[in-house]
């Protein structure tokens, strides 16, 4: 089991003048979280793994990564075996970055392999955090917390507007046609309605329209001032989407969810596939591919909207870099059961959110979802 880094003391060694000692990584370890959540629900918690980092000082980490089982063995059995090095910085994160994914590119370079890496950036970044008494934002650069626009991603428009929230998603796939028009009209009505006219307004399909499906809802979708349509195609038609981009203005193209790594987002930028950005702090490559991603957005004239950027990773990036400030956050509907895996995450108010000014991410492990 992964222990609870709640009850320990957070501090950096020092030695008799007070000054600082080098940090030299003991261990890392990966866990499937035992979700209760049934299969059916698709998906169960996108299949995230807990990542902790050990060290010779006596400070601790955790992070969250993506692929499951899967990615559990490519910590355990590979990545975590070329990490007796010393943390004592973002550079040295950095550093420990490209070494792995150097180590992973015969099997890697995107998918499970950075799902893993992902996990491990995240809980170096906490450690780092919680050695140097810093929310990772401000490791980040940030100077202090904002108050960072959420918006919820879901069916539930009416419980949305009663939380609080000017943002929503709709979440919009499934067979195409004359009768999907009038569904999305419907559904962009309902949210309009409850939400009001001044909210933002998105739509996914998850990769189910066409380009024709994709420029016939733009048209049907005109009246209701949608901001973005998101993952309109697979991510692989890099041509198709640039095409795209141009013929559904003003409504903006969003991807990137299932992208990896600054390199592929490099080859975006070149296509000029994507109006705004969509990283997931989790399997992108964690924090130091997501910092590099927003800086390559800023010199491609991109926004940076991240994937599920409502979680406390999404929040201290938000707060530490040029990200679009705001954060989303998948909520499904009023009726849906949640499994809280992260203790003291921060939670929307009057739908906004703010990072935790607590070391690292600020969080603590539900230990019951190990068993």
């Amino acid at each position: 089991m992964l222990s609870d880094l709640g009850s320990r003391a957070l501090r950096f060694p020092t030695d008799h003048l007070g000054k600082k000692n080098s940090m030299k990584i003991t261990d890392i370890r990966a866990v499937y979280p035992s979700y209760r959540q049934p299969l059916g629900g698709w998906r169960p918690h996108l299949w995230q793994i807990v990542v902790r980092v050990e060290t010779d000082a006596g400070v601790g980490g955790y992070g969250y990564g993506g692929g499951g089982v899967a990615a559990v063995e490519v910590v355990n059995r590979h990545l975590r075996e070329l990490l007796d090095e010393s943390c004592d910085s973002p550079a040295d994160i950095e550093r420990l970055w490209d070494k792995l994914y150097t180590a992973s590119i015969p099997y890697g370079r995107g998918g499970i392999a950075i799902m893993a890496l992902s996990g491990i950036d995240i809980a170096l970044w906490d450690l780092l955090g919680r050695a140097e008494r810093q929310p990772v934002y401000a490791l980040l650069g940030g100077t202090s917390a904002p108050r960072i626009r959420g918006y919820a991603s879901g069916d539930d428009a009416a419980w949305f507007a009663e939380k609080g929230f000017t943002a929503h998603k709709i979440g919009f796939g499934g067979p195409q046609g004359a009768s999907a028009l009038e569904r999305a009209a419907a559904a962009a009505e309902e949210s309009r309605r409850h939400l009001g006219a001044d909210a933002l307004l998105m739509f996914d399909c998850y990769m189910a329209w066409d380009a024709a499906a994709t420029r016939a809802m733009a048209r049907t979708l005109a009246p209701y001032d949608v901001y973005w349509f998101e993952d309109v195609l697979t991510p692989d038609d890099l041509n198709g989407l640039a095409a795209l981009r141009p013929q559904i203005k003003p409504i903006q193209l969003a991807g990137g969810e299932h992208d990896f790594t600054h390199y592929r987002f490099a080859e975006i930028a070149k296509a000029g596939a994507l109006d705004i950005w969509q990283p997931d702090v989790t399997w992108c490559g964690g924090v130091t591919a997501t910092r590099r991603i927003i800086e390559q957005a800023q010199e491609a004239g991109a926004t940076v909207v991240l994937h599920r950027g409502g979680e406390p990773w999404g929040l201290h990036v938000i707060a530490g870099t040029a990200c679009e400030e705001l954060g989303e956050l998948v909520l499904g509907n009023r009726h849906r059961t949640q499994e809280e895996l992260w203790l003291d995450a921060p939670q929307p108010v009057d739908g906004y959110l703010t990072p935790t000014d607590a070391p690292g991410f600020g969080l603590r492990l539900n230990e019951a979802l190990l068993d």
